[in-house]
């Protein structure tokens, strides 16, 4: 009897699969993958034992324009033949009869994503700084592609970044939010008073972290993932956000509870700073407001997860999303500290 899949449309798919991937092999078998907060992603395997990997938005109903199939598989089209590392973009369905919801399908690539500290135990300390010094030099490498070079020039608005992105964001809390959080309205308005000048704008991943990326045995990146809220902009805006999202043991608080980042090894993140201002060549002393824009942000997409999560859209068989309103409580609260020493 087939397996139903909550998300998959098992017969049609497989049929979608068998006239778009060159060398399926049905029956296939789709297996949600764990630690995804937004888009669902699926690991699918033939009966010859080939693996792909399929991707498509959260079930029930999601925030217009979000999550959009297309733009993903564009984008990693695109950085493919390019210095970042991506999984080989396969095919885009975009018909909503197939699986109820547009989807593509992205090479498997066989690697390690490193989420919690458990995890970072199977690299030595020496691995670990080179996971660090790679997730930086990865960071550097997106922020020099030319986007209109590799085609991607029109992904969105080259300028005013920072200014949209505070639109973007404090209209989604304002459509998602499950309470009132003053700390939220207070950073958006100080942040928007103070907006750096902007330089040339590159492709910025939007949610740049080391579990968004995956890592080979010696701890190099060889996969950069989730690149749904990728757009041109400040590049500074990806640095902040690895900020707020790179642990250190000693730290009150964590975006990441259990942060792997925390473990023995991994470079600090003035040492990242450093290494991402020599990689680059671009100005890091206003990084801090960059850290409290990262912090900010992140408060409102976990909201709209949170919210998606208790409106029953991330499907029954996801976990993990119950301690969201704490999360974004103490994320405004550190948006507020860090936006704090922010000059205007």
């Amino acid at each position: 009897m087939e397996r139903t899949v909550e998300g998959i449309d098992v017969a049609r798919v497989t049929g979608w699969f068998e006239a778009n991937v060159a060398g399926v092999r049905p029956p296939l078998t789709f297996d949600l993958i764990a630690g995804g907060h937004s888009n669902l992603t699926f690991r699918v395997d033939d009966a010859a034992g080939a693996t792909w990997v399929l991707r498509r938005p959260p079930l029930g109903q999601v925030l217009a324009t979000a999550h959009d199939m297309g733009r993903e598989h564009t984008i990693i089209s695109a950085l493919g033949p390019t210095a970042v590392p991506v999984p080989p973009a396969l095919g885009l369905c975009t018909d909503p009869e197939v699986n109820g919801a547009p989807f593509y399908v992205m090479g498997f690539v066989d690697g390690h994503v490193v989420r919690e500290a458990a995890a970072a135990e199977r690299f030595t300390p020496q691995q670990r700084r080179r996971a660090g010094e790679s997730i930086v030099d990865t960071l550097a490498a997106i922020h020099a592609v030319d986007p209109d070079a590799v085609g991607l020039g029109s992904l969105g608005r080259k300028e005013g970044y920072i200014a949209r992105q505070l639109k973007r964001w404090y209209g989604q809390w304002e459509q998602s939010k499950t309470r009132e959080l003053p700390a939220v309205d207070e950073v958006h308005d100080r942040l928007l008073a103070a907006i750096p000048e902007q330089g040339p704008a590159t492709v910025v991943h939007g949610d740049y972290r080391l579990d968004n990326c995956m890592i080979d045995d010696d701890g190099r990146v060889i996969a950069v993932l989730d690149w749904e809220i990728c757009t041109l902009g400040d590049p500074l805006a990806d640095l902040g956000l690895l900020m707020v999202y790179w642990a250190e043991a000693d730290d009150r608080a964590s975006a990441l509870p259990g942060a792997a980042t925390t473990a023995e090894g991994f470079p600090s993140r003035a040492e990242l700073l450093d290494r991402y201002a020599a990689t680059s060549g671009r100005d890091t002393s206003r990084v801090d407001y960059y850290v409290a824009f990262g912090y900010w942000k992140l408060a409102c997409i976990l909201e709209g997860v949170y919210a998606r999560y208790i409106g029953g859209s991330m499907g029954s068989a996801s976990s993990g999303f119950e301690g969201f309103a704490a999360q974004v409580e103490m994320l405004a609260e550190a948006a507020r500290d860090t936006a704090a020493r922010v000059g205007p």
